[in-house]
């Protein structure tokens, strides 16, 4: 690498608390800095790749007034996360993110003030584009984040209608967690560098497989079970259906084990909540169908538990691509009801009994809900600011945990023991000139 590009690589990895980049990315780096190269990256959940990306769509972009990059994903998820990467190793450099579920008219605002990368869901691109919110006539660089997965959930069609509005693209980056062959020709790739780093096993070698085999019919029980056996640690139940969810959240609860839930069913801001306050402890399990397998952006996860039999093998490595990653362990735990049979694809040997134990799944944090958030301005700082000038007596800063701030709203951890009176006490007072009405959030 040139010495230039050092110094960026450097200060992006600063500002997002990273230490190195890893084999991966390095790679993906130097070849991605080529002029005039279409790049296919294979690389497992987990591994890296948003910042792989990322590092070369950034480096050397110009201060010129217009879109220079667009970024495509599957999910608002993985839209919320590459957002994130992007904004923060991409410092001063405008990034504006576009998916369903959040509010059209803040996209909008934000697009009128040309960004330099555009990131979001092929359906609301292709609806931006028609209603020219955005030109994307001068767009250079082409990323197709997690691109088996939108052709997956169907999405060709929007893709090759958003592509239609790009005429002088000059580098296209594809990733994708599993190989593809052919690549559609829509795409329009040429000089295609292939990096591929995805292991034969397909799964993280840091992670442990176990098989529990259901007593009786119950697999309830035989969840619940489980999760009182094991070490401390976020979990992820896996069910095949929305419905499923409900009924096992609804189960869990019966039995003082605290959990949220995420399936496509919810709207976009229930979905972001059950995500923080999973991440934040709030809530120690979480049951999800397969829409939380890809393009969450989570500290680490323990556990991953599959109630339900994996579909496919993708939904096998996919799932338990939530653990275990850039160089964490975790265990992944397969359910096996009387009457099933494991999937040829797992190919589980060893088996885990759960033990009896007083495991208490009950969270000591909760969650503060603020209604004003970075559209007004409002960072964690003046969150940490806020709690901490008005409740000294109550709580010290080391006492609060993970705060998020979102468009219009903000979510703060704090002790449970505490959050009630938390609550009352900032209820009133003024977050930047405002006065806020603050709650507990489930």
């Amino acid at each position: 690498m040139t010495k230039e590009l050092d110094i960026f690589v450097e200060s992006s990895l600063k500002r997002l608390g990273l230490e190195r980049l890893n084999e991966m990315q390095r790679q993906a780096l130097s070849v991605c800095c080529k002029a005039r190269t279409d790049v296919v990256l294979y690389s497992s959940t987990g591994s890296g790749k948003t910042l792989a990306i990322a590092l070369p769509v950034l480096y050397g972009m110009s201060s010129a007034d217009y879109v220079q990059a667009v970024v495509i994903a599957p999910s608002r998820e993985l839209t919320r996360q590459l957002y994130e990467v992007f904004r923060v190793a991409g410092d001063g450099i405008k990034v504006t993110p576009c998916y369903g579920g959040h509010s059209s008219l803040d996209e909008r605002n934000s697009l009128s003030a040309t960004p330099a990368v555009v990131i979001g869901t092929p359906g609301r691109l292709l609806d931006h584009l028609r209603r020219g919110d955005f030109d994307a006539s001068q767009v250079s660089t082409l990323v197709l984040d997690e691109f088996d997965k939108s052709l997956e959930l169907g999405f060709e069609d929007e893709m090759r209608a958003v592509l239609g509005y790009m005429k002088n693209v000059k580098r296209r980056f594809l990733t994708s967690a599993t190989r593809l062959d052919p690549i559609p020709a829509f795409v329009g790739l040429s000089e295609v560098n292939k990096l591929d780093f995805i292991k034969d096993s397909q799964l993280p070698q840091r992670l442990d497989t176990w098989l529990v085999k259901a007593k009786g019919s119950d697999k309830q029980r035989t969840l619940k079970r489980l999760l009182l056996s094991l070490p401390p640690g976020k979990t992820i139940v896996f069910v095949n259906y929305r419905e499923a969810v409900e009924k096992v959240h609804k189960y869990l609860a019966s039995k003082d084990i605290d959990s949220g839930i995420y399936h496509g069913a919810l709207d976009q801001i229930e979905r972001e909540k059950a995500l923080a306050l999973f991440d934040n402890g709030t809530h120690p399990v979480l049951v999800a169908t397969d829409l939380a397998s890809r393009g969450l952006d989570l500290d680490t996860v323990e556990h991953i538990i599959h109630f339900h039999l994996p579909a496919t093998v993708e939904a096998w490595i996919h799932r338990n691509g939530r653990s275990a990653r850039v160089g964490k362990s975790g265990n992944a735990y397969l359910l096996l009801g009387n009457d099933e049979q494991m999937p040829e694809f797992v190919g589980i040997e060893r088996e885990y009994v759960p033990q009896p134990m007083h495991r208490v799944l009950k969270a000591s944090i909760a969650t503060l809900y603020f209604p004003i958030g970075r559209k007004e301005k409002i960072s964690r700082g003046d969150i940490l600011g806020f709690i901490s000038a008005n409740c000294a007596e109550l709580v010290t800063a080391a006492d609060i945990g993970k705060i998020k701030v979102m468009d219009h709203y903000s979510l703060a951890a704090v002790p449970l023991a505490t959050a009630q009176t938390l609550a009352a006490t900032l209820t009133g007072c003024r977050l930047k000139s405002r006065k806020v009405k603050v709650t507990l959030t489930k």
